[in-house]
Order: structure tokens, then C-alpha cells, then sequence
């Protein structure tokens, strides 16, 4: 039996990919066995179970940035944890690793390189970060792929990004499916929708801008879904308890239903983000992340380019930019529209699951 072990975690911008892959290899090969690898306090832990994966784990263990006892422990840890997949490699008898990024995929990277076995990468971000350039120098010619036309990274071919087909699906102009998704998230069919996220971990500086200005929302005849990350709303909540069109949550278990609904999305511009909202062609708001490498700002500057999103940084964030800027583009029709069109002729690749389950095969047969 072929055996698959799948690589990343941390964030929803490694593990939803991560896992759109493994669905489509078991879509493929129902009989292979599809293993996730993960750290045990990571976002993973509960997600990976959910979805239906095992997830085995090995310790975090990042990178110390500056001199200190942890810098010196680093080298001995690392060295673990690369034993410790090469143990599982071995004892599941794993044929190829698929990693995503993530503070697992170093070690699994040089693990599946010393037990000669196929090594594959996705790198979702316009500016790879620095485990999957590790592994994009282990593996060979076309076995990494990448999310964005426009980035760097030894061996790679374009696949786009690995996502769920109920986004790829997902079809906006079917009123009667979106009427059934507002149904589902407790809005009204009769005012324009504003969904808003800050992603797995949350943006306080999103959600502080909108803090100031529930009340401003209300008073637009707009509705606004903000989901806040978890233990993030607290404050949020005490002020919309008194707006009924202001609906706050933690999560959206099946993102589809938010892109559906949406008139409008403010959000962090993370890889999947951008690439699921121009798939489904929702118009977008995107604040980068301010820290990283800037990959943030570089996921979304096709898409703004294009004329499908507007940016603003994070810095620059504010009560204003509710009021002056979001609260106008919801009520201008026309340019939404607009902007939904700019998104879909941008065309990302949609079966990116599947061009990436085929570099699996093919490396598989050598």
C-alpha cells in the first residue's frame, strides 16, 4: 500500500491546502494511506483530526532569532526531530512526503532527503518562506509548486492554490444558493453583506477599526458578518448586542458560505484568502500583514493591480477607512460588480489539488 505523508500546519494558509491535497489523493488512490504531520499545539491539532486525517506529531521547534539558551539547544532539538520523522518514515513505510511550510517541514524536508524517497512542495505565498525554500533546493525539477505566476523558488511550476471544491464550485450569481447561505449565517436578504476576517489568529487592528464603527454600520443599512478568530471578539460582542446586523463569530466552519454572502470582504491578504476570493470572485478590501517577509502585500498586488481588491496597509487602518472608504464601496453597485468581473478574468487556476496530486504520481513512478 502506498503511503503518503503530508507536511505543514501553524496556520489555515498551510493546513487548508494541506489538506485539499490529501483529499484529492485519496479521491484519487482510495486505497493509499494519507498521513498528516504536525506539532501538537498547533491549529492542526484540531483541524487535521476534524477533516478526517491522522496527524502525527513532532515537537515545535523554530528558529531562535536572537543569541540565547534556546539558541544553543536549537541544533541538538532539530536534530530530534529529524530523527523523529526519519522513524516514522520507516515505521509507516511512507513513500513521499508533500510538505507546505510550516515549523514541520524542515525536518521532514531533510528527513525524506536522507531515506531517498520523494520529496514534493507547495509554497502558497508570492514570497516563499524559508522551509519550503529548503526544500524547493532538496527536490528535483517540477516537483514544487507554486500559488503565484510571479514567484521565485528553484524547481517550481505554476498549480495554484490547493483549495475546497465547495470554493471552486461556488457559484455567486446563483441567487437562490446565496439566499440559502444567509439563511444559514442569520442575515437578511435585504441588505448588503460585509464579511470580515483577520484569519485563523485573528488582526486586532481590523477588528479595533470596526469596534469604533459597529454603530456606523448599523446606521448604513449594511450588515456585517466579522469574524473575529477565536477569543478575539469579546469586546465586539457587547457592542453589536445592541445591533442586529452586526453578527459576530469566532470561525465560519465552510469559508464558501462567507465568500457567498459577501458583497464585500475585508480581510488579511494570506495566500488562500486572495486566492479563494478572486476563485469565487469576491470583491476584496485587503490589509497585509505587517510582519513576515512582506509576502502579504505581494499575495494581493495582482489582484489590486487587476482591479478585483483595493489595499490598505495596516498601519494605515482605521475608523476612517470604514467609514470613508468601505461603507461607499458597499453602496456603489456598479463597482462591485466591477470588481467581482476583474476577479474572475484574473482566472487562477482551479484544480490546483489535482496538478499537484499528479506531480505525487509522477514521482511516485520514478
Amino acid at each position: 500500500m502506498t503511503s503518503i505523508l503530508l507536511a505543514g500546519g501553524g496556520t489555515t494558509g498551510h493546513i487548508s491546502p494541506m489538506l485539499a491535497i490529501g483529499r484529492e489523493l485519496r479521491r484519487q488512490h482510495p486505497d493509499w494511506d494519507v498521513v498528516a504531520l504536525g506539532t501538537p499545539d498547533g491549529l492542526e491539532a484540531d483541524i487535521v483530526p476534524r477533516a478526517g486525517f491522522e496527524l502525527l506529531t513532532i515537537d515545535k521547534v523554530p528558529m531562535p532569532r536572537s543569541i540565547s539558551p534556546a539558541l544553543l539547544k536549537f541544533p541538538g532539538r532539530f536534530r530530534g526531530n529529524i530523527s523523529a520523522v526519519k522513524q516514522i518514515i520507516s515505521s509507516r513505510s511512507i513513500d513521499a512526503v508533500v510538505g507546505v511550510g510550516g515549523y514541520v517541514c524542515p525536518p521532514a524536508f531533510l528527513a525524506a532527503k536522507q531515506a531517498k524517497i520523494p520529496l514534493i512542495v507547495h509554497e502558497a505565498n508570492a514570497k516563499p518562506g524559508m522551509a519550503n525554500r529548503l526544500g524547493a533546493r532538496l527536490t528535483t525539477s517540477g516537483r514544487v509548486g507554486i500559488t503565484f505566476p510571479d514567484t521565485e523558488l528553484r524547481n517550481s511550476t505554476l498549480v495554484g492554490m490547493p483549495m475546497p471544491t465547495e470554493i471552486t464550485d461556488l457559484d455567486r450569481s446563483d441567487e437562490g444558493q446565496r439566499a440559502g447561505f444567509r439563511a444559514d449565517l442569520g442575515l437578511r436578504d435585504d441588505r448588503p453583506v460585509l464579511v470580515v476576517t483577520g484569519g485563523s489568529s485573528g488582526a486586532q487592528k481590523i477588528n479595533e477599526a470596526f469596534l469604533a464603527t459597529a454603530t456606523a454600520c448599523q446606521e448604513a443599512g449594511i450588515q456585517v458578518l466579522h469574524i473575529t478568530g477565536a477569543g478575539k471578539g469579546d469586546a465586539l460582542r457587547e457592542v453589536a448586542a445592541e445591533l442586529p446586523d452586526y453578527h459576530v463569530v469566532d470561525y465560519v466552519d465552510g469559508m464558501h458560505r462567507a465568500y457567498a454572502v459577501a458583497d464585500l470582504l475585508v480581510a488579511r491578504s494570506g495566500a488562500a484568502t486572495v486566492s479563494e476570493a478572486t476563485v469565487a470572485g469576491v470583491p476584496a478590501l485587503y490589509v497585509p500583514l505587517a510582519i513576515g517577509n512582506g509576502e502579504q502585500r505581494l499575495n494581493a498586488s495582482g489582484s489590486v493591480s487587476a482591479g478585483a481588491s483595493l489595499m490598505v496597509d495596516n498601519a494605515e487602518f482605521s475608523p476612517s477607512t470604514v467609514v470613508d472608504t468601505i461603507l461607499p464601496l458597499l453602496a456603489d453597485e456598479s463597482r462591485l460588480a466591477q470588481m467581482s468581473e476583474a476577479a474572475l478574468q484574473l482566472n487562477y487556476p482551479t484544480d490546483a489539488a489535482a496538478r499537484m496530486a499528479a506531480i505525487v504520481n509522477r514521482a511516485l513512478e520514478g
